[in-house]
């Protein structure tokens, strides 16, 4: 397997102190924002991507987002840029950009800069983002996934042919030839992350772009099986067969002596993600999303009656959590010993028959000592289990064309 950490490089003094009610003020104005604060985390977190490639970790993920503390990467191409200076060997994963709110050519061209900025470790990810960030650029979110189509063909496109043009519904081009042009040929890969909706789904197996399906606890898995068996069947309807390299799956990790001591050291930054951080300024509930016009009626009518729930992306259940609730989430996830570690990893992995895996480590903005402690303790005592560990067969798959 591939193990990647994924950093959401989140501001990091915890503001639980500003929280109104349940949610932090949105917007959350200047005087809250601290420079100093910022210029550290930054130099902590490319501190931590040089250690992932000293200790042999296959690669580091970066995303989008906007006008929260929730992610400082407001450009995921600048911090891959500069991550590129300081790393030799390892991955990098834009996950990713969110192309309906930028100029498609503009992206095209910083990419390909990234990939011979790192001799060919680019890995394009795209993605369209939460609504929060339509808000922000202004982007009728109506208009969102026609954008992301006409986005993805103007950068493929630029990257792959000699000369182009394009007259689109958005952007218009005449006679482009990309300079740079990326390293890897014919262009570098692309990936994508999928939350549910089905559009997404077709979308990504029509182009053949691996995924990253849903939540991978063992306790909400269930939505997982059911994106994966639905892109396996819309990947065969393009003549396309799903491997484990299709595949890549989330798991949040945290190496202790024992499970209680995962949970106490680490629930408290779950906590302060999932209530303060995660919904700050945004809708995640899929029914608000409809009536928005970002997602479709039809999104979830392939998810089975008993998934449906966790499709909901309820907002009061990320906002109301508990200690109580982290204790039992952590009965299922990847927290405690080395060898629980490994073997959920492993088991989850399996269960979705996915080749790569997403560690979060840095959820909830923990202090960066115990960061970097995590990246070294899973380094010394999980990494080359889990690297040497093959993942041969989609299972979800085989049971839909069973």
């Amino acid at each position: 397997m591939q193990i990647f950490v994924f950093d959401l490089l989140p501001y990091s003094e915890h503001l639980d102190s500003l929280v109104d009610g349940h949610a932090l003020p949105y917007p959350l104005g200047k005087k809250y924002f601290k420079s100093e604060v910022a210029v550290r985390t930054y130099a902590e977190h490319l501190e931590a991507w040089e250690l992932l490639d000293r200790l042999g970790y296959d690669g580091v993920g970066f995303n989008e987002h906007h006008t929260s503390p929730y992610g400082l990467m407001n450009s995921p191409n600048l911090m891959a840029a500069a991550a590129s200076q300081r790393t030799k060997k390892l991955k990098l994963l834009i996950y990713g950009n969110l192309l309906p709110l930028h100029q498609p050519l503009r992206l095209a061209e910083e990419l390909a800069m990234i990939d011979c900025l790192s001799n060919g470790r680019l890995i394009a990810g795209i993605a369209r983002g939460i609504p929060r960030e339509y808000a922000v650029h202004n982007v009728p979110m109506p208009e969102s996934r026609a954008r992301f189509e006409e986005a993805y063909e103007i950068i493929t496109r630029a990257w792959t042919e000699d000369v182009f043009s394009f007259q689109g519904k958005f952007h218009s081009y005449k006679d482009i030839s990309l300079w740079p042009r990326p390293v890897q040929q014919p262009r570098p890969p692309i990936w994508t992350p999928i939350t549910g909706s089905k559009e997404s789904i077709e979308f990504a197996a029509k182009h053949n772009i691996p995924i990253t399906p849903g939540e991978s606890t063992a306790n909400v898995r269930g939505m997982q099986q059911d994106i994966i068996r639905y892109y396996a069947k819309c990947l065969a309807q393009h003549g396309h067969r799903i491997t484990p390299g299709h595949l890549s799956i989330a798991q949040s990790a945290y190496v202790a002596d024992t499970k209680a001591q995962a949970v106490k050291e680490a629930g408290p930054y779950l906590l302060y993600f999932n209530r303060t951080l995660f919904s700050h300024g945004n809708i995640t509930e899929t029914a608000l999303q409809r009536q928005t016009g970002y997602v479709s009626n039809a999104s979830h009518d392939y998810v089975r009656p008993e998934n449906l729930p966790q499709a909901a992306r309820l907002r009061e259940n990320f906002r109301n959590m508990t200690m109580d609730d982290v204790e039992k989430r952590a009965e299922g996830m990847p927290w405690g010993t080395p060898d629980e570690v490994v073997e959920r990893i492993i088991e989850a992995a399996d269960s979705a028959g996915a080749e790569t895996v997403h560690v979060r480590m840095n959820t909830g903005a923990m202090p960066h000592e115990m960061f970097m402690n995590q990246i070294k303790v899973f380094a010394e005592k999980v990494l080359p289990r889990l690297q040497a560990h093959k993942v041969t067969k989609v299972r979800a798959a085989e049971e839909e064309t069973a």
